[in-house]
């Protein structure tokens, strides 16, 4: 009687058997939820101040009240959803940009391959933070006037989120390429590209049917390493004063305001440990999430 191999399972199920996975999924789905369903529901203005500063947590301030006597929650909030805009939408212009870069050269060969390669060599010489803030300092004029057009100005204050999405998404595509390009040059030598060569397949379908569907694990992968990148690095920017500008909120923004009202007189510790602990638990969360990602398409 013949017998059959059983079927693999598929990656979800896979990746559910993690309690690292399935707990990291869940703190990411409780973060999303939260962030967008509790300021509805609370009708709390994260801009709002009041004569109430410094106040540490209690039933009408559950995270307590900053220097201006607004509210904690409500900003943690804020700052959540701007961070992860930033880094969800960062991360898939990093991942647009670098798996194009990375196929061409890896596919292409020869000299396209050395000039993207030796541009990637120089992006990574060149410090990002100088990179950043020189986009700011030319595109952020010509972007306020852009969005000042649009609905009275009411896009205004984000053309700072809209210059660090873009900005981050063109650094971060640098590791990205390199790894996407070492897998493109050993698929491409395999046997079942040759046949889709011996049979007169474009090179379009040949990378778009053969080549990037055996990088999609790669890819997402990457992808989940890449989403805490960018939010560090516009929590850095942010906290030096040079991303997300007041009175918008990332939590940036909000340790960095939370460190300057430490002083030996009087510690506000709420308004460092709740944005604090929110940003940790994301960056976590994404961080065992890639792992298990990683282990669970070895298997």
């Amino acid at each position: 009687m013949a017998t059959h191999a059983p079927l693999r399972p598929g990656l979800l199920p896979r990746l559910l058997t993690r309690p690292t996975a399935s707990l990291s999924l869940l703190l990411l789905g409780g973060v999303v939820l939260v962030t967008l369903l509790l300021p509805a529901w609370l009708h709390s203005n994260p801009h709002l101040t009041s004569s109430q500063t410094f106040c540490p947590p209690d039933a009408a301030h559950p995270f307590g009240t900053d220097l201006n006597g607004r509210d904690l929650l409500a900003r943690t909030l804020e700052g959540a959803r701007i961070s992860l805009l930033v880094g969800g939408t960062g991360a898939l212009v990093s991942l647009v940009i670098g798996t194009s870069v990375g196929l061409i050269s890896g596919y292409v060969g020869g000299r396209t391959d050395a000039l993207l390669m030796r541009l990637v060599d120089v992006l990574y010489a060149v410090p990002r933070l100088i990179l950043i803030i020189l986009a700011g300092f030319l595109a952020d004029p010509w972007l306020q006037k852009m969005l000042a057009a649009l609905q009275g100005g009411r896009w205004v204050s984000y053309s700072k989120v809209a210059i660090l999405v873009v900005a981050l998404g063109c650094i971060e595509w640098l590791t990205m390429a390199r790894i996407v390009r070492g897998q493109v040059l050993s698929l491409k030598t395999l046997p079942f590209v040759q046949a889709a060569r011996a049979l007169g397949q474009s090179h379009i379908r040949i990378i778009l049917r053969h080549l990037l569907p055996n990088l999609s694990g790669i890819i997402v992968v990457y992808l989940t390493l890449t989403v805490p990148a960018v939010i560090l690095d516009e929590s850095f920017l942010s906290f030096l004063g040079l991303g997300v500008q007041a009175p918008q909120a990332s939590w940036g923004t909000l340790l960095s305001d939370g460190a300057m009202a430490l002083n030996p007189v009087h510690s506000p510790w709420w308004l460092l440990l709740f944005p604090a602990t929110a940003m940790s638990i994301t960056l976590l969360s994404l961080n065992f999430l890639g792992d298990a990602l990683r282990d669970a398409l070895a298997e």
